[in-house]
C-alpha cells in the first residue's frame, strides 16, 4: 500500500506547483509582440527617409523592416541625396520618419518633429591621408570633408578643432561613409571622418597611406529615428510596432552579431553588395556589439541628455544643455511602452 501511495503524492505535489506556477504566470503583464496590431484609422504604410544609401551600417534597420512588414505595415524606404533634404521631407509631410539627429532643425525653425528611437550610438574615426597629414595641428586651414550639415561627423569635427585650437579652411558635404572612404583611397579626399566598417575597408586596401587622428571617448547619437509630431500621435500602435521590432532586432544581434548574416540571406538584403565587402559584414556587427553601438533600450531621456552635451560643444545645439527640455526634442512614450 505504501509502495503504491507515493507516486500519487509525488504527482499531487508536481501538479500544485504547476498549478501554482500557472496562478503567477497569469498574474504577470505579458509580452508579445505579434499580438500588437495598429488600431483603426492609423496607417498601413511607413514612408521612411533615408538621407544616404541602403549600406552595411543600415542592415539592423533594413532586418527590422521585414519584421515589421510580416506584421501586416508595409514600409517604403525612399532615398534622398543628403539628410537635411531627408528632413525637410519629413517636416513638410512628404515622409513619415527620417533618419538621422535633426537637433538644430528642431530648435533653430522650431520643426514639429521629434525623435522616437536611438538607431545607434557614434562610433566614428577620424582619418588623414598621411602623405599630407599627421595630425590635427596639421588640418589647421584644411578641407575636412564630413556627411551632412546635421550629421554626427560635423560634430565630431568641430569638436575636435575646437579640442585642438585649429581652424579649417572649408568644410565639405559628401555623403556616405563609403563613399568618403572610395574617395580617399583616389585622392581626391585627404581627411574625412569614417564608420568602423569603411576604415577597416580603407586601412586594408591601402596599409600605411592613412592614419586614424586621436578623439577620445564620445557618447551621442549617430543615427535616430524622428518623425512629425502628428504623425506619433495619430499612429502610437504602428509606432510602437517599429519600436518592437527595432528592439528585438538589436538584442539578437548584440547577443549574436551572426544574427546578421543569417537574416540577410533569409530576406536578400544589399543583393548588389559588391563581394569584396561581405566578409566585413560580420567583423563590423561584432565591434558594433562590443562598443554598444547599438543600444537595446532605444536611448530615451538618458540619451537626450548626452546629445544635449556633446552637440552643445559641437556647437549645433544653443544654450545651457542642463536648461534643455527632453520632452521638447523627443517622444518618449514608444520607448517607455515597450522597453521600460
Amino acid at each position: 500500500m505504501k509502495t503504491n501511495l507515493r507516486p500519487k503524492r509525488k504527482v499531487t505535489r508536481f501538479v500544485s506547483i504547476f498549478a501554482l506556477l500557472g496562478l503567477i504566470l497569469v498574474s504577470l503583464p505579458v509580452f508579445s509582440a505579434g499580438q500588437t496590431e495598429p488600431e483603426p484609422g492609423e496607417v498601413k504604410k511607413i514612408n521612411l527617409a533615408l538621407g544616404d544609401i541602403e549600406t552595411v551600417e543600415t542592415l539592423h534597420l533594413l532586418i527590422a523592416l521585414e519584421k515589421v512588414r510580416e506584421r501586416g505595415i508595409d514600409v517604403e524606404m525612399i532615398s534622398f541625396k543628403s539628410e537635411d533634404v531627408a528632413a525637410q521631407a519629413v517636416v513638410n509631410k512628404q515622409a513619415d520618419i527620417g533618419i538621422g539627429t535633426p537637433y538644430a532643425l528642431i530648435q533653430n525653425v522650431n520643426a514639429p518633429i521629434r525623435i522616437f528611437f536611438q538607431l545607434s550610438t557614434l562610433l566614428f574615426f577620424p582619418v588623414v591621408n598621411t602623405e599630407f597629414y599627421n595630425s590635427w595641428k596639421d588640418l589647421d586651414g584644411e578641407e575636412m570633408v564630413v556627411h551632412s550639415r546635421t550629421s554626427g561627423t560635423l560634430a565630431i569635427a568641430n569638436l575636435m578643432a575646437m579640442k585642438n585650437g585649429i581652424e579649417y579652411g572649408k568644410i565639405s558635404y559628401v555623403p556616405g561613409s563609403e563613399v568618403r572612404a572610395t574617395s580617399m583611397l583616389q585622392g581626391n579626399i585627404r581627411a574625412t571622418i569614417l564608420d568602423s566598417f569603411n576604415k577597416e575597408f580603407l586601412m586594408k586596401e591601402a596599409p600605411g597611406k592613412f592614419k586614424v587622428l586621436p578623439m577620445g571617448e564620445i557618447k551621442a547619437s549617430d543615427e535616430a529615428l524622428y518623425a512629425n509630431a502628428e504623425f506619433l500621435e495619430a499612429n502610437p500602435t504602428v509606432v510602437r510596432i517599429l519600436v518592437e521590432e527595432l528592439v528585438g532586432t538589436i538584442k539578437a544581434i548584440n547577443d549574436d552579431p551572426a544574427y546578421v548574416i543569417e537574416q540577410r540571406e533569409k530576406y536578400g538584403l544589399l543583393p548588389d553588395l559588391p563581394s569584396e565587402l561581405e566578409p566585413e559584414i560580420l567583423p563590423f556587427y561584432e565591434l558594433a556589439a562590443e562598443g554598444n553601438m547599438f543600444p537595446e533600450d532605444g536611448g530615451g531621456a538618458e540619451a537626450a541628455k548626452q546629445d544635449f552635451e556633446f552637440y552643445g560643444v559641437a556647437g549645433q545645439i544653443q544654450g545651457d544643455p542642463a536648461s534643455l527640455k527632453v520632452e521638447d526634442f523627443w517622444y518618449l512614450k514608444a520607448i517607455d511602452d515597450v522597453v521600460k
